[in-house]
């Protein structure tokens, strides 16, 4: 037997893996404002665009000097924006080493000089205009401050006490009665097949190690699919020929990060609301691809014949998986459900991060 402890939970270290198992130093240095994200650079860009837009009303007499007004100085500031966001998330490692306040500090004083940066421009473009350094320096800074701030509602939102509380939820969707009808499943195996008995409690074992073990942010989806693949093999036991699993995996795609215990609520949406209802049971295929550098995963599964109830119960599993895809990878994430040929179909894209 792999392990003597069928129903515990191990140290974080085993049940985590090494690169997952939270540590007082990570805990300690954490990234106040991230700007590395898509949906970062989109919201910050138009924030700035809206206070150059309010600004522009006060100097603009007709819409058309105030569009002209907007141009000239979107033309200064929009540089100055972009040189903040790729500058913060440039150094996104060196300012991850600072302390919280340090972080807040040089985000405000690059914020500083991104604002003089657009004076500048502006004074090269204003026809001799008077250029207002000091006033440029103050709204840079407080624009940094605002666009800090907003950071860290979004970083807040990312935090272990929101996502310890959404995992706590999912992992309670392992149902009792799947446990019920595995115990079940064991104890018919024990007599006639003890070795395949023994199979089924180590994959219920490893399954519920990965449910009740130390939350943390994110896995990689080679162990989601690995944990996935545990949940079908206890699920072919119980339905035999009826459970057609397929696999068609990319080696190359099992380094994406994604929200643990994401696969195996939706591999069990599809066995509950695909599989068991039709007496013929059912076809279910996970497949993995690189797709444009992103990594892909499609959860296919076939429907009961007849005017069954597929998308009923769907909602609350789909709209949670949809939520904490977005706090982890923002608009970089792309997730998706729907009939597909006959069948129900959930496609997810997630980013390849680059390693350090």
């Amino acid at each position: 037997m792999r392990d003597m402890q069928i129903l515990s939970t191990p140290p974080a270290s085993v049940a985590s893996g090494p690169a997952l198992a939270p540590t007082a130093g990570a805990a300690q240095r954490v990234l106040v404002f991230d700007a590395c994200h898509v949906g970062v650079v989109l919201r910050a860009v138009l924030f700035v665009q809206l206070v150059v837009a309010t600004a522009a009303l006060f100097s603009a007499a007709t819409p058309l000097e105030w569009l002209a007004r907007m141009a000239l100085f979107t033309s200064g500031t929009l540089p100055g924006t972009l040189l903040w966001l790729v500058v913060a998330c440039g150094f996104k490692r060196l300012l991850q080493r600072l302390p919280r306040q340090a972080q807040y500090a040089a985000g405000m004083g690059l914020g500083a000089l991104c604002g003089l940066h657009a004076c500048a421009m502006l004074w090269l473009l204003g026809d001799g205009l008077r250029a207002p350094w000091l006033a440029s320096a103050a709204g840079g800074m407080l624009l940094a401050a605002l666009l800090v701030a907003a950071l860290q509602l979004r970083a807040r939102a990312r935090a272990p006490a929101a996502t310890t509380a959404r995992l706590a939820e999912l992992q309670s969707r392992i149902r009792p009665h799947f446990l019920f009808n595995t115990l079940n499943s064991a104890i018919a195996l024990v007599r006639a097949e003890p070795a395949q008995a023994e199979a089924l409690l180590e994959d219920l074992s490893d399954l519920f190690r990965a449910a009740l073990a130390e939350p943390h942010a994110s896995t990689t989806l080679d162990e989601e699919i690995a944990l996935a693949q545990r949940y079908l093999a206890i699920e072919q036991v119980r339905f035999g020929a009826r459970l057609r699993a397929h696999w068609q995996l990319d080696p190359q795609a099992g380094g994406a990060r994604l929200p643990p215990l994401l696969l195996q609520p939706l591999v069990e949406n599809a066995i509950r609301h695909g599989i068991e209802p039709s007496a013929e049971g059912g076809t279910l295929v996970l497949t993995t691809a690189l797709r444009h550098g992103r990594a892909e995963i499609t959860i296919t599964n076939s429907l009961p014949p007849g005017p069954a109830p597929a998308t009923r119960g769907h909602g609350i599993a789909l709209r949670n998986v949809r939520e904490r895809l977005s706090l982890l990878h923002d608009l970089q994430a792309e997730f998706s459900a729907g009939s597909h040929q006959g069948g129900w179909r959930v496609r997810i894209l997630l980013p390849l991060e680059k390693s350090a």
